[in-house]
């Protein structure tokens, strides 16, 4: 075959690959990624002037294909793949070092795996594009579950309210009539401790649904994480659990109801406090940005579930264990975020446990 045969015949394979790459790529399915991978390294392999000897890899952070797991030792084409002009990873294609030199690569061959790594990084960009916009799409629809939850939380605060002021009162009245009767004296005690607690839960709804008074003020968030903290000492000494404070600045300013940050603080702490191991951190963490004070509480705990991650501010979620806790807590949280213009969210950690992140503006 002569000189102009061979290259035909490899640019007629080049040009099959680039098509059948490019009908992968259209077809991609963003949640089996991995597969459109696989699929184009072997593609790719079949365009290269040893097709049976030469082996594909693809190596990005968190996934890495290729047409054998042996590539030690080899002779190597690469090219870098980019995601919005940043370097993601590599393609590259593979040849026994005891078989061939660098010079059986062909220059038309780099230009072929430059031309794949770019489509692969206009791939993973649309991906990350589309993933951005699930992201953004669901934390919208939860933030309308919760307007619409926070809604009919404070119509039901305001009208348990009023029977239980009424209850209450009646109470009271009844047992300064009693006089030294001791044993319906105790019973009306319980009643009035029942509504008093009632009157608590009532009063954690309407934080919820943003409907508590609030008196805004400039202050310094740093002096009220390390008064929280000195007051939680012996709740951390208790449970046996550490805590790591970051705050790199003396002062963090922001424009905030003092009694309501401090319940951002203690409900956030005490959560991280309970989740955490024996022996445990808690790691708290306080920063400014343009706009925003960010607060950070991070346990090592267990991580929450799916469905933890979706309801953990809806009023009585809870994952602890019945009488354990009300599941208001974070709920409160939320609501008081909510107040002040911010945004709480949850996620867990890449390694154990979770964090709560609170950004409220300045």
């Amino acid at each position: 075959m002569s000189h102009i045969e061979t290259a035909l015949k490899e640019r007629i394979k080049e040009l099959t690959c680039l098509y059948e790459i490019s009908s992968i790529i259209v077809n991609a399915d963003i949640e089996s990624i991995e597969d459109t991978l696989k699929a184009i390294t072997y593609s790719l392999k079949k365009a290269f002037q040893f097709p049976k000897e030469t082996h594909i890899a693809i190596l990005l952070d968190s996934i890495h294909v290729g047409t054998t797991q042996a590539l030690e030792k080899n002779i190597v084409l690469v090219s870098d793949i980019s995601v919005f002009n940043k370097l993601a990873g590599t393609i590259s294609a593979h040849l026994d070092h005891s078989k061939f030199t660098t010079e059986d690569f062909l220059k038309e061959e780099q230009l072929l795996l430059n031309s794949i790594a770019l489509k692969l990084g206009n791939l993973l960009e649309r991906i990350e594009i589309r993933r951005n916009e699930i992201s953004l799409k669901r934390q919208m629809e939860h933030a309308d579950r919760l307007n619409i939850l926070g809604e009919i939380t404070a119509g039901i605060a305001h009208e348990l309210n009023t029977p239980l002021a009424n209850i209450l009162g009646f109470s009271e009245l009844l047992k300064d009539g009693l006089g030294n009767d001791n044993k319906n004296s105790a019973d009306l005690d319980k009643i009035i401790q029942n509504v008093i607690f009632s009157r608590e839960v009532v009063k954690k709804l309407m934080f919820f649904a943003c409907e508590m008074p609030q008196k805004m003020e400039m202050l310094n968030i740093v002096p009220s994480i390390k008064g929280a903290l000195d007051l939680l000492n012996t709740t951390f000494k208790k449970h046996d659990v550490k805590y790591i404070v970051k705050i790199e600045e003396e002062a963090l300013w922001l424009r905030a109801d003092t009694i309501q940050l401090t319940q951002i603080l203690f409900n956030l702490i005490i959560n991280a406090i309970y989740f955490s191991p024996k022996n445990g951190i808690v790691t708290i963490t306080a920063l400014q940005t343009d706009k925003d004070i960010v607060l950070k509480v991070s346990d090592e705990g267990s991580g929450l579930s799916t469905e933890a991650l979706e309801k953990v501010f809806q009023p009585f979620f809870s994952t602890k264990p019945t009488g354990d806790g009300s599941g208001l807590g974070l709920s409160v949280v939320h609501g008081i975020v909510s107040s002040h213009k911010g945004t709480i969210i949850a996620e867990n950690n890449s390694l154990k446990g979770a964090t709560f992140t609170v950004a409220l503006p300045k």
